[in-house]
Parts: structure tokens; sequence; C-alpha cells
């Protein structure tokens, strides 16, 4: 079951842990490769996505 969706769910936010745990899940992705998507691409979370699933 995932958790609530962000307040903003176009955006990834990495300074919220609860925010980290749903786009990990959604995303189906560990933490760091998620922190690192967001540092490769940028916080929006269409570009995250895209680039996880290269």
């Amino acid at each position: 079951m995932l958790p609530s969706p962000p307040a903003d769910a176009t955006r990834v936010n990495l300074a919220s842990t609860v925010e980290v745990n749903y786009w990990c899940q959604t995303l189906n992705c560990t933490e760091t490769r998620l922190r690192n998507a967001v540092l490769a691409v940028g916080p929006l979370a269409a570009d995250v996505q895209a680039y996880l699933q290269r």
C-alpha cells in the first residue's frame, strides 16, 4: 500500500522522509537511486521517472 501522495505530486521533495518513501515505492527504486536521479535531472517527478526508466 502506498503512503499518501505528496502535497505537490509534480516534484520530488528529498527533504521530507515521508515523500522520499512515497517516491521510492511509487517509482520502485532505492532512496540512493532516487537521490541520484534528482541530482542528475532535477526535482520534477516526470523527469525523475524518465531517468529511472532508462
